[in-house]
């Protein structure tokens, strides 16, 4: 009995293995990717070394949880605010204000002052802020 050994060609072709390769190399990726992310450098402005000579005011106003505003430490108005201000102003034109909102308070009562200070034209104006948890 004579066995014949027939050869044919194959017609298909077996893309697992290849399939296999792929996904590992898109799991490298991936993990390469983000372990690049988490140690990117910024290069941030470096401080002047000039001491500063000029002394400008500074008022500091607060808004409590009620929404209620001091200025420097004392109660006032929005009125009692504004005329303050204004008179800090005529006295020096580079009056810096910072604001120091509360984090329980109404955000648009912290928009209003904002907007009270930019219509004045009161250029320097800051925000007082705290880490969360501290």
């Amino acid at each position: 009995m004579q066995i014949q050994s027939e050869s044919k060609p194959y017609d298909s072709i077996n893309v697992t293995p290849m399939l296999d390769l792929a996904y590992v190399l898109l799991v490298i990726f991936i993990i390469m990717t983000t372990a690049s992310v988490q140690g990117l450098s910024i290069d941030l402005p470096k401080p002047s070394n000039k001491p500063v000579t000029e002394k400008h005011d500074l008022k500091i106003i607060q808004i409590l949880p009620d929404g209620s505003l001091h200025l420097n430490g004392a109660g006032v108005s929005v009125g009692e605010l504004e005329i303050q201000l204004k008179s800090a102003l005529a006295r020096d034109p580079k009056t810096a204000v910072v604001l120091k909102g509360d984090p329980a308070v109404n955000y648009a009562r912290v928009v209003e002052v904002l907007d009270l200070t930019g219509a004045m034209g009161i250029g320097s104006v800051g925000l007082i802020t705290a880490r969360i948890g501290n």
